[in-house]
């Protein structure tokens, strides 16, 4: 039976998919003491398909980028199920790291990343409230719009 926030996310229509595996040398998570560190996820859907793709500022809207955020923050929780078997394990969300491909005179990356941390805190109440950098960039992996790394505090 799914915990109180798989639950809470089902209410609001979120269903996590399976984590997608690394494609290079290294892991999806790593968990020291009570710390999880969740390695950067790219906006993939439940199928495998970019919810947005290329540069903000140019070819992506600030709305556009704000749902692969939260896509990117969806295949985090979904990262955080497989490292726990159970988000309620999660003590706080610590903090987002997000990537913003976008073109250099592009200013609004934090609107885009509340896509992100609009979902954790929807997800998580008080406990979701987090530090954050988002950070603009040339290039992501497959062209992506947006990558979030998350630090969570766990049990």
């Amino acid at each position: 039976m799914a915990g109180a926030i798989e639950q809470k996310l089902t209410a609001q229509g979120i269903v996590l998919p399976e984590p997608t595996s690394p494609v290079a040398n290294y892991v999806g998570f790593v968990r020291t003491g009570n710390l999880l560190v969740v390695s950067g996820q790219i906006c993939f859907d439940a199928e495998g398909k970019l919810i947005a793709k290329g540069k903000l500022g140019a070819n992506v809207s600030i709305e556009d980028g704000n749902a692969a955020a939260r896509g990117c923050a969806i295949n985090l929780l979904a990262q955080l199920k497989a490292a726990l078997g159970d988000l309620d394990k999660v003590v706080r969300v610590v903090r987002l790291g997000g990537f913003i491909n976008s073109t250099p005179d592009f200013t609004d990356g934090p609107k885009v990343m509340n896509g992100a941390s609009d979902l954790m805190v929807a997800a998580f109440g008080d406990k979701g409230r987090h530090a954050r950098t988002t950070i603009g960039v040339a290039s992501l992996p497959a062209d992506a719009a947006v990558e979030v790394e998350g630090l969570f505090e766990v049990a």
